[in-house]
């Protein structure tokens, strides 16, 4: 993060928690993070909270599709939104002066969208054309089709973009979206956020102008409970499912449940993530499957806490004769972090790497307003990388080692392929 900022905080009176970063930036990122995604909708209407977010830039009670791109775009700004299986997020780049403007828009198309048919019919068929590219894409397929087997029998098994014959039930009638911001739009799920160099007071001025009048008008359904995250206990084979893609390469994914946000271990997964399979050329099994042996041309490993649980795994791409073998070394990599324990250079190397990873991540101011939103969505603070940095540096070798003992237990793993 920039020196010299600054993170305010406010909550209005019906419960919309605010945060602000100030920064010496010029240009601010202003949004509104809602805890409502896939995971809270039912199996009918499936694809909705994605649905919403493509819909809500499609005209409002007074902009047209046309007026909110122009009121962004014209000012030098860019729009954009995106939802997760928890949350949807909408959020705009612009000068700092224009804070006033962006936020009463994003405010205008979440608390007074129309829905008119002639405009979601066209955005219909724009997310069934994402839909398809999606399923051409079989490394970005295949994180779906995992979560859909690690958290079979719960919402969260649902695709974020819905099915053909969901969006044709949820678009039929503008009331089904309607409603169902009205039951998940709640001010207590709620963050406003921004980060650029402007004075807390205004934007906790501008956050109660635009959303202080929001109350609750729907009841609140309860997500779908989830199932212990794993059980360190089980003794079975783990889970295996192919599906025949017919792709050139085979598509791999090895993993299972882990922690969730907010866990006493989620810190110490997230070093062990860094160190077996994060984004860096030096982790283990790129070392191991690319550098060494020439398997794959990709090999990473990821770990997504959820509110109550979580998932990890490994994603890698390789010709059908190396498979096994691919298979083997991530298994050997595996059973390393748990059977030995790191030593005090590597465990220290870890951390350094780690330290300058969050601080040029920092320097992301999207990415940071982004991870300082849902932050203050789950924990109702948003600490800085350093805070963060000094936590993950008590994580103790024993601990490391203990974390991959659970979460890289056999009997708790899934392994899917693409054929």
């Amino acid at each position: 993060m920039q020196e010299n900022s600054q993170t305010f905080y406010h909550i209005l009176p019906n419960g919309i928690k605010i945060v602000h970063r100030r920064t010496p930036s010029p240009v601010a990122y202003i949004g509104v993070m809602v805890g409502a995604g896939t995971r809270d909708e039912k199996a009918e209407e499936n694809g909705m909270a994605h649905y919403i977010e493509h819909c809500v830039f499609k005209g409002t009670a007074h902009h047209s599709a046309r007026q909110i791109i122009h009121s962004i775009e014209g000012i030098g700004g860019e729009i954009n939104a995106y939802t997760t299986k928890e949350e949807t997020t909408f959020y705009a780049a612009i000068l700092a002066e224009h804070v006033q403007l962006t936020l009463h828009l994003i405010a205008e198309m979440i608390l007074q969208p129309t829905f008119k048919k002639e405009e979601t019919d066209k955005e219909r068929m724009v997310i069934l054309d994402e839909i398809e590219s999606y399923n051409d894409s079989p490394s970005e397929l295949i994180y779906d089709d995992f979560e859909s087997l690690v958290f079979s029998g719960s919402s969260l098994a649902l695709p974020i973009l819905g099915t053909k014959k969901t969006l044709r039930h949820i678009s039929s009638k503008p009331e089904y979206p309607q409603e169902w911001m009205k039951t998940h739009y709640r001010p207590e799920k709620m963050v406003i956020f921004c980060q650029g160099d402007v004075k807390p007071e205004k934007i906790f001025r501008l956050a109660e102008k635009e959303f202080g009048g929001m109350t609750v008008t729907g009841n609140e359904q309860h997500k779908t409970s989830i199932k212990p995250l794993f059980n360190p206990y089980h003794t079975s084979s783990g889970h295996t499912a192919v599906y025949k893609k017919h792709t050139h390469q085979v598509h791999a994914m090895f993993g299972g449940r882990a922690y969730p946000l907010g866990h006493e271990n989620q810190l110490a997964m997230f070093l062990l993530n860094n160190i077996l399979g994060g984004g860096s050329l030096n982790s283990r099994l790129n070392l191991s499957l690319r550098e060494a042996r020439g398997l794959v041309y990709t090999v990473e490993s990821t770990y997504t806490p959820l509110s109550d649980t979580g998932y990890w795994c490994v994603y890698w791409a390789c010709d059908p004769e190396d498979y096994q073998k691919s298979l083997g070394l991530v298994r050997h990599e595996l059973d390393l972090l748990m059977d030995a324990p790191l030593s005090e250079t590597a465990l220290r190397k870890a951390l350094i790497q780690l330290r300058g990873q969050l601080a040029i991540s920092a320097q992301n101011q999207e990415n940071s307003a982004l991870a300082m939103a849902k932050s203050m969505l789950y924990h109702g603070c948003a600490p800085e990388w350093q805070e963060t940095m000094r936590k993950i540096e008590q994580t103790t070798i024993l601990q490391i080692q203990s974390v991959a003992q659970e979460v890289y237990n056999t009997g708790n793993s899934y392994i899917l392929t693409y054929e």
